[in-house]
């Protein structure tokens, strides 16, 4: 089995990321670990930055896809009825929306989250007739020129080379000022004063934890409050739950807590739970104004996908049983991240449930860490406007024992790279 980069550095573009932190070539993965060329195995928490909630290659998703490609299954339908799309939306609907009291459509659109993203706004302007969209500081919803209007981050708006970015406000997120600043007061006032040069929105769209901006979490009572302000000025509430759902942190829906009914919702990530391409947008039903083709894409809804997403919701969401355990492995989780966050001064724990990360304060500093993390045997990346936090995505169905090796290894880096820094200040 070839070991040779180079075949990557001549034909693939200067774009690459994740390969840059993570210089090696790897071969097969299982669970919760990745095995190179080498036969070196890593932990791995960064789980497709969570789009694999449920592991490498669950072996019950494995063999009804194997079964299913054996049968000559359907590989490619368009929007066409097949077998395995109705039994996966019976699947969504007796699993998680029945439980939750829930009436949404299930759209499927192009095979990433970005596409998702792009048709909530579509549908909004087309329901509203109005343009504005209201998204929020470090907020991160996609990389096409629609989704990116509503991402925050510089360094990736850059990307678009000058193209329009526009028809978007951005507002502070919840402690974005810092803790004790009203962020939902300023709104409110930017939205009620007639001279704010703020147009009327079609609508709201935030993460109820944002993955790529640092792991901010917003408090149930924030997003009430988007929730009644979007009522309040006619403009639809989509909540972007492409990382922090599929059980990242604790329910299906990180937003479920906090009691609100989105009129959009776009799912991605380990919605397949297989790691397979696959996005969604759920509509209540009263928005469901399409016209037929309205919105479409060659490759909405991956049939495959259909197969692993129903065995996950089978398996995974027929009792609460994986939301104990997830949320059991949240506090373990909150324990050692403490322990990092007391070696740095200054340091914060952020996120929520399993979607959680120290900021230490310096981009530098959390690179290191994670490097030398990585140079133990354990993948992990970090998160932020700057890189700042060093972000735990750990399968949620990582063993327990295997989740607290790597959390030593993270503790053991941590601890190595800031006691050299100090001697070296010494």
């Amino acid at each position: 089995m070839t070991t040779d980069k180079k075949i990557f550095e001549t034909r693939e573009p200067e774009a690459r990321s994740y390969c840059r932190n993570f210089d090696t070539v790897f071969a097969s993965a299982q669970g919760s670990e990745m095995t190179d060329t080498e036969g070196r195995t890593y932990i791995d928490f960064l789980a497709g930055c969570s789009s694999l909630n449920y592991g490498h290659n669950d072996p019950d998703m494995k063999e009804a896809l194997i079964e299913h490609i054996s049968n000559d299954g359907i590989a490619h339908g368009l929007d066409m009825y097949t077998a395995e799309k109705a039994r996966f939306l019976e699947a969504f609907e007796d699993k998680i929306l029945k439980p939750r009291g829930m009436d949404y459509k299930v759209m499927m659109t192009g095979p990433t989250g970005t596409n998702a993203v792009e048709a909530a706004m579509k549908l909004a302007r087309k329901i509203t007739g109005r343009r504005n969209i209201i998204a929020f500081t470090n907020g991160f919803h996609g990389m096409t020129m629609g989704a990116l209007s509503l991402t925050g981050n510089s360094g990736k708006r850059g990307g678009a080379g000058g193209g329009h970015l526009g028809d978007v406000t951005h507002f502070p997120y919840e402690g974005a000022f810092g803790e004790g600043v009203d962020t939902l007061g300023q709104i409110e006032m930017m939205l009620e004063n007639g001279s704010s040069g703020v147009d009327a929105p079609a609508a709201f769209i935030f993460e109820p934890v944002q993955g790529e901006g640092g792991l901010n979490a917003a408090s149930d009572e924030w997003m009430q409050g988007i929730a009644r302000l979007a009522k309040k000025h006619g403009a639809l509430l989509i909540v972007d739950d492409i990382q922090a759902g599929c059980g990242r942190t604790g329910p299906y829906f990180a937003f479920e807590k906090a009691g609100i009914e989105p009129d959009l919702i776009t799912q991605a990530k380990s919605l397949s739970g297989f790691g397979l391409p696959f996005a969604a947008l759920l509509i209540k039903r009263e928005h469901d104004i399409w016209k037929p083709a309205e919105h479409n894409g060659t490759f909405r809804g991956n049939t495959h996908a259909f197969v692993t997403a129903r065995v996950a919701l089978e398996k995974f969401w027929s009792d609460d049983r994986f939301e104990k355990e997830t949320e059991a492995k949240a506090k373990i989780l909150e324990e050692k991240l403490s322990e990092l966050a007391e070696m740095v001064p200054g340091a914060k724990l952020k996120g929520r449930g399993m979607m959680r990360g120290v900021d230490v304060g310096s981009g530098e500093l959390a690179g290191e860490i994670c490097g030398r993390a990585f140079e133990k045997g354990l993948i992990i990346e970090t998160s932020g406007a700057d890189d700042e936090v060093v972000k735990v995505l750990a399968p949620l169905t990582t063993p327990e024992d295997t989740f607290r090796k790597g959390l030593d290894i993270l503790l053991d880096a941590a601890r190595a790279v800031t006691e050299t820094k100090k001697i070296a200040a010494e």
